[in-house]
């Protein structure tokens, strides 16, 4: 559907003595059937610990959109079956159709929590991947992001989105709060408590939020450090909102609403230096999103009669529009691939749904269709997934999905109307 296609296609990698490898390129589609049983636990304080971590790490897996998770009530091996290739009766796990086997053994060790994860080829019975990673007793979905990160890069030989974070607006009565959580939704911890505060971004190692606040009565754009201060960061003209940190966190851009228009500017990232980058009187220009780079910035603007999605360069040259279907069109998100942007239109029976438009092309390409309203668009670190909102379940929640529109599932989020979702650019640093 997305003009990036994930194409998953099981190649033969000789380098690496066979070791199947996914490769996300091409127009073919086939995720890779792969069973994973129940963790084994050594001990009481894994066994406390270990159905978050099985519903962490199953979600992982099932996210990706590499990998095909099998029904674990199809499967008939002996569950007491041990972890080393000597011990698994291969042949069950074929008959139920895996072609990869995922084992998992967990232990609680002076406040920590241990994993140990084996992969296997099923046909062969070779054991491909074994590796070890741990992490404060007390979060198990930290290592359970931390093995599904080491089997995506296995796999793909690149850094998986399990180790990123995310921000969003939950809304309850009256108030807006401003939350950062996992990539999956979970352990989430509130920045702000009660008011209006919206339309948060993530600084590109996660570790700063700006967001829209209107706690002096007016909007005016704030930054907060998780467990951190709020403090001013822009305080100007009638309205300043949308606030975007460049992907080298040096710089920030947001739109300075001022009598009957709205303009883009960028400014330095702790607020200073601002300047105007567009000049349309009358005119709104509005959300804009970093290119991969830095040097350009897509971002909405009605000047040519209804919102639509442009680019221009980073001190507002060139600017290009680049939809020209439909007359309702927002929020883009430019990928860190550099190639797509994805945003939101309203279609001919005003639902909302999602759309990617290639930067050099502008091929369209639709995501999301017939499931209630689709919106926010947040690509992931990597580019493969996106988070959204959709009303599809009732209410607002965040769903994901890979990037061309497949495998849309429900973020383990919070209960609650949850909006405006944003990705934090850089994931957590690997443990060796």
């Amino acid at each position: 559907m997305k003009a990036l296609l994930l194409s998953l296609v099981l190649v033969p990698f000789v380098a690496l003595a066979q070791t199947p490898t996914i490769e996300i390129s091409g127009a073919s589609f086939r995720p890779l059937p792969v069973a994973v049983p129940a963790p084994v636990t050594q001990n009481e304080g894994a066994k406390k610990e270990a159905a978050t971590f099985d519903a962490t790490f199953t979600f992982d897996l099932t996210a990706s959109g590499i990998l095909q998770v099998l029904d674990r009530k199809s499967f008939t091996a002996d569950p007491k079956e041990g972890m080393a290739a000597g011990t698994i009766n291969f042949s069950r796990w074929a008959d139920v159709g895996a072609e990869a086997l995922v084992k998992v053994s967990l232990a609680e060790d002076a406040g920590a929590l241990r994993g140990e994860l084996r992969l296997f080829n099923v046909g062969t019975g070779r054991e491909d991947l074994k590796v070890s990673k741990d992490a404060p007793g007390n979060n198990p979905s930290l290592l359970a992001h931390r093995l599904a990160d080491a089997l995506y890069r296995h796999f793909t030989r690149e850094p998986s989105p399990f180790l990123s974070r995310i921000t969003y607006v939950r809304k309850a009565g009256a108030n807006r709060d401003v939350v950062v959580s996992d990539w999956d939704g979970g352990n989430p911890v509130s920045l702000t408590k009660g008011g209006i505060n919206i339309l948060p971004s993530l600084s590109q190692d996660g570790a700063q939020v700006a967001y829209t606040s209107y706690r002096k009565g007016r909007p005016d754009i704030w930054v907060q450090r998780p467990n951190g201060e709020a403090r001013s960061l822009v305080a100007e003209g009638q309205m300043a909102t949308g606030a975007a940190f460049s992907p080298d966190g040096k710089r920030i851009a947001y739109a300075l609403a001022e009598g009957e228009s709205a303009q883009i500017y960028v400014a330095n990232a702790d607020g200073s230096g601002a300047k105007a980058i567009t000049d349309t009187p009358y005119g709104l220009n509005t959300s804009p999103s970093w290119s991969p780079d830095g040097k350009r910035i897509a971002f909405v603007s009605n000047r040519g009669g209804s919102p639509q999605i442009y680019v221009m360069g980073a001190d507002g040259s060139g600017v290009t529009r680049l939809t020209f279907q439909g007359n309702y069109n927002q929020t883009p998100d430019w990928s860190p691939r550099g190639d797509l942007i994805a945003f939101t239109a309203r279609d001919e029976r005003n639902a909302f749904d999602l759309f990617t438009v290639h930067v050099d092309t502008r091929k369209v390409t639709r995501l999301t269709q017939d499931q209630g309203n689709n919106e926010e668009p947040a690509f992931s670190p990597n580019g493969r997934l996106v988070i959204f909102t959709s009303t599809r379940n009732g209410g607002t929640q965040l769903f994901v999905m890979t990037s061309d529109g497949n495998n849309q599932l429900p973020l383990r989020s919070e209960k609650g109307t949850l909006l405006t979702p944003d990705w934090a650019p850089l994931a957590e640093t690997a443990q060796p």
